[in-house]
């Protein structure tokens, strides 16, 4: 094996930078029992990435919504589970958003791979006037000329659920001239609609907080004060898995304790 051509059969993930892939040895997730306070999206995310695991029909995803609620972690965690019963069925990829312009080499490397793949990218956003890989996007979502092999799926991790700012996609409008602007910008902020499952994630309550942060700190013991732990979300100005994530390891660095 070398540097620029993997062995795509043997590891659970792979980086890909627009150059060269490289293998991971061991995905770093959390276990799915203490990703809390996202049921409904877990138990979504964990069944459609199961079903491609097994070859059945499986959709590309959108997890879209506020930050620090697991939705990369949930992605993660859901290709280790899967992996469980059989490592070499299912491999993760992750592409950083600059690379999206080299995915169709990558399809096509992957596509003559018996194994199925979950094409990974994670934050994604588009700058201002970028009309090119909007485009991009909704081909291979779409089954256009190069759209993603059988064998693969895209899950994309958003921010905002249109993935394109109204303001950059009014912009982009204005850019093509003739064509109805109004037009234009349905057509980028329906991005999101060309994803089978558009997954949600939102700010969570004070209680799911405290769930989140009663999972990690039992399953470390670590005890913890409730009161403590609202007053950490309090000084950072937000309650999310994230958050409460980080305050456990806080109790944890107290106690000398390894996480």
């Amino acid at each position: 094996m070398t540097q620029d051509v993997p062995d795509w059969l043997s590891a659970p993930a792979y980086v890909w930078t627009g150059e060269r892939a490289r293998a991971v040895p061991h995905i770093e997730a959390p276990p799915l029992a203490l990703l809390r306070g996202i049921d409904r999206q877990k138990a979504t995310v964990t069944e459609n990435v199961a079903r491609h695991a097994r070859g059945a029909a499986a959709h590309d995803m959108l997890l879209w919504g506020a930050r620090g609620m697991g939705k990369s972690a949930l992605l993660r965690a859901a290709v280790a589970d899967a992996q469980h019963e059989d490592p070499a069925r299912l491999a993760l990829v992750q592409v950083g958003a600059d690379a999206l312009g080299s995915l169709s080499r990558l399809f096509a490397t992957l596509g003559e791979i018996e194994r199925r793949f979950l094409v990974f990218i994670d934050d994604l956003g588009f700058a201002s006037g970028d009309i090119v890989a909007p485009r991009l996007l909704r081909s291979w979502l779409d089954g256009g000329v190069e759209a993603r092999p059988r064998n693969v799926r895209l899950a994309v991790t958003s921010n905002r659920r249109a993935i394109l700012e109204r303001d950059a996609a009014e912009q982009d409008s204005a850019a093509l001239g003739p064509r109805n602007p109004r037009d234009a910008l349905d057509d980028q902020l329906a991005l999101a609609d060309r994803f089978g499952l558009s997954i949600g994630f939102h700010a969570c309550s004070q209680d799911d907080y405290l769930v989140i942060v009663a999972g990690y700190a039992d399953a470390h013991g670590l005890a913890w004060e409730p009161g403590e732990a609202l007053e950490w979300a309090r000084r950072r100005g937000a309650r999310s898995g994230r958050v409460a994530w980080h305050f456990v390891t806080e109790l944890a660095g107290r106690a000398g304790q390894a996480l």
